[in-house]
This record gives C-alpha cells, structure tokens and sequence, in this order.
C-alpha cells in the first residue's frame, strides 16, 4: 500500500494552520513593500539635509532595487539547500541590522551602500515566502494563498507613506529607517518562533530529523503523521548542476516565458509606480492631487492581489493572469487620457493600481508551480531577480523618452503594449505547462 503525502494535502481541505502560516509569509512582504518605498518618502527630506543632486537621488532610489535583483538571483537558490526557513530567518537579520543601521549614516554614499545590502535581504524573503506560501497550500487555494501573501506590498508601501507622514516632521528621515529596521527584528523573532521548514524541503531533501518536523507539521495540519520518510520519485535523471535543471528538456521553454514576463510586468509596473504622480503634476494636477493618485494606486494593489486570488480559485491562474493584463493595457491607455478630469483620474488610478498589482501577484502565483521541491527556490528566485532587472531599468528608459519631448499620452501606450507582449508569453507559458505536467508526473509517497 502506498501514500502519496503531497498529493494528500493537495486534495484535503485547508487547514488552520495552513492559512496561519500564510499570514505569516504575508507579514514577511509587508516588509517588501515598505523598504521599497521609503526612500522615495524619504528622498525629498534626505536631499535636503546633504544638498544632493538628482543623479545622487537616483542612485539612492535605485540601490534597493540592485540589492532586491541580486537577493533573488543569489541568495534566494540558497533555500533548496539549507531550507526556506533558514533561508528567512538569515534574510531577516541582514535586513534589519542593516536598515536600522541607515539611521546612523552621515553620507548619502554610506545610506547608498547600506540600502543595496538591505534590498539583497529583502530579496532573499521575498523569493522565499513566495514559495513558502505556495507549498503550503492545497491545489484550489494555492494562487489565492500566494496572490493574497502579495497584497503585504500594498500594506507595506501604505504603512510606508503613513508613517512618513507622522515622523518625518517630528523626527526626521532617520526615524522610518529605524522603524523599519525595528519592525524587521521583531518579524525574525516572530519567525524563529512560529514560521515552519516548508514540507516540501523535508521530503524532497531529508534534513537531519526530518521525519520528526515533518510529523510535528502533520499534526499540526491535522494530518496523520509517518512511520518512515517517502520515497523521492522524479523523472528527472543525471547529475546536471541545479542551474541546468531549469532548462532541462521541456521546463526551459516555460523558464524563459516566465523570466521574460516578470521582466515585461516589473518594467510595466515600476514605471506607472515611479512616474504617475511627477507625470500627472506636470500635465496640471497639482502635488497634493499627484500624490493622492499615486497613494491610491497602492492601494488599489492591496485588493488587485486578492482578485485575482479568488478569480483563480475559479479559472486557471494563467488565463486570469491574462485577462488582468489586457485589463491593464486598456487602462494604462486611457490613464492619461482622463488626467484632465482629477475625479475620474483618481477613480482610473485606484483601477489601474488594483489591475497591475493583480498582474505582479499574478507571476507570484505562477512561478512556484512550475518548479519541483529541488530547484523550486532557485527558479522563483531568478525568475524574481531577472524582473528586477527590468524594475532598474524602466524609470530610467521612461525619463530618456521624456527628455526626448515623447507627450506623456504616447509615453503610456508604449508601455501599455508591454502588457499585451506579456499576455502572449503568458498564454505560451500555460501551454507548454499543462503539456509538461502530463508527461513528467512527480510523486512523494510513503510504501508500507
């Protein structure tokens, strides 16, 4: 008689526990979120206070982004061989320490730095709790349970602008640093306490007392527990590096569609997040209207996350991660359009935000499904890291268009068009996915 564990907590319904450990992963990118975005609230005091000049600015802005890319790309791998567990836990204290440690600079240099080694922890977390977070849900829920753990950026990024608000003038720039270094340190507490080895590592990797975490968790979940660990199977055979395996046979084709569409929606992304507001002032909002439009776009990212979770509880996540893109273009061309009206365009705004954060959760969701145990952390992680690399480089293109005189109307349908490209790659991936899981079955079972 044999017993196919995975197969098992795929099937039955989710437990409590289950969904607590997804609140934790969502708490985790919160921290995502407000690191990403507090040097832009912070960046108008701080180049104040040293007198910087805008190409100073930019590489302060940028330097979190740099660390995010390399966090993904090479510490995030690093979870299918120690574990995703120790993995955060190690993320964590490098993002806190050194976020905590912005507070003390005196140079814009020294903050540069130490934000590139916060972005590189950042990363780590962010690869890793995604995975985390699929692995410990059921077939049905897993897109919600990822895309839900993805609305912590809206949290994180709307918690950012608060507390700016609150401290800055009270205490200074240094404060949000140091709340959020705080914030990071009780988070890896709250981690080493409560935050589980995912199950998935137990059993593809056998760690030393796997077999006694792997029952412990089993209770929890309100499963029954083993008598011995499960036979590994997988088609995959050779000694390849784990690198090679994400290209291997069938699986490269569906790496490169994914890597190649978190470039697309991260370059999409990061412009409508960086420029809407500078760009809605220049064409006569005035600050206070620019900024409201693009607060309201973050918060639209707090509800795009969990629609597009529930609408995948309904549809393939591919085909709603689709149809969320092409929601998107349609408004990202008209988003200019109603800038003349402010009630319209804040409406549109709040839109446009949930639909392009619905997207980004949308690639969250996908990504650990494509992947086995062995190399799930690694695929997620570079796939994160390579559309990192477009996040760098879309604000830079969006303000060498704007300098050439591009209208920002023109602006917005060139990167309109990059989510539909993106549609086609997704559409692409979808088939080449469910052709691959039809002839590469994967099982864990335990033989009695």
């Amino acid at each position: 008689m044999s017993r196919d564990v995975l197969s098992e907590i795929n099937q039955n319904k989710m437990s409590r526990y289950q969904w607590f450990v997804i609140l934790i992963c969502i708490c985790l990118n919160i921290i995502d979120g407000f690191d990403v975005m507090v040097m832009a609230f912070t960046a108008p005091s701080v180049s104040v206070e040293w007198s910087l000049s805008g190409a100073q600015i930019g590489l302060l802005l940028s330097a979190g982004l740099f660390g995010m890319a390399a966090g993904s790309i090479f510490l995030a791998p690093l979870a299918d061989k120690i574990g995703r567990r120790l993995l955060i836990l190690a993320c964590l204290v490098i993002a806190g320490l050194s976020m905590s440690a912005c507070a003390l600079v005196n140079s814009h240099s020294m903050l540069a730095l130490l934000r590139f080694i916060t972005g590189i922890g950042v990363g780590g977390i962010l690869a890793s709790s995604n995975v985390l977070a699929s692995e410990y849900a059921n077939a049905r829920w897993r897109s919600l349970a990822v895309s839900l753990m993805s609305t912590g950026y809206g949290i994180g990024a709307t918690l950012g602008g608060v507390l700016s608000l609150a401290l800055i003038e009270h205490l200074g720039w240094r404060s949000i640093f140091l709340a959020g270094g705080v914030a990071t340190i009780m988070m890896l507490l709250l981690s080493i306490w409560l935050l589980p080895e995912s199950l998935d590592y137990l059993l593809a990797k056998r760690p030393k007392q796997a077999l006694k975490q792997t029952n412990i968790i089993m209770q929890r979940m309100g499963g029954n527990t083993l008598s011995v660990l499960p036979n590994h199977f997988k088609n995959s055979t050779g000694n390849e590096g784990q690198f090679a395996k994400l290209f291997a046979g069938q699986l490269g084709f569906q790496t490169l569609c994914l890597w190649f569409a978190f470039f697309l929606v991260m370059f999409g992304f990061y412009f409508v997040m960086s420029w809407t507001p500078k760009i809605l002032i220049s064409m006569g909002m005035s600050a206070d209207q620019g900024v409201t439009t693009g607060i309201l776009i973050s918060i639209g990212g707090i509800f795009g996350a969990a629609i597009i979770g529930l609408l995948a509880s309904r549809i393939k996540i591919f085909y709603a991660l689709s149809l969320f893109l092409g929601l998107t273009a349609v408004c990202v061309f008209l988003f200019v359009a109603v800038s003349a009206q402010v009630s319209v365009a804040l409406i549109v705004g709040l839109l446009l935000g949930t639909l392009i954060n619905g997207c980004v959760a949308g690639l969250y969701s996908i990504s650990p499904t494509i992947y086995t145990a062995d190399i799930r952390s690694r695929g997620v992680g570079y796939a994160i890291g390579f559309g990192r690399i477009g996040a760098i480089l879309s604000p830079t293109v969006a303000g060498i268009f704007l300098d050439k005189g591009i209208a920002p109307a023109t602006l917005y349908a060139y990167y309109g068009v990059v989510f539909i490209f993106a549609i086609f790659l997704i559409l692409a991936l979808a088939k080449a996915f469910y052709q691959h899981n039809q002839t590469q079955p994967l099982s864990l079972k335990v033989t009695s």
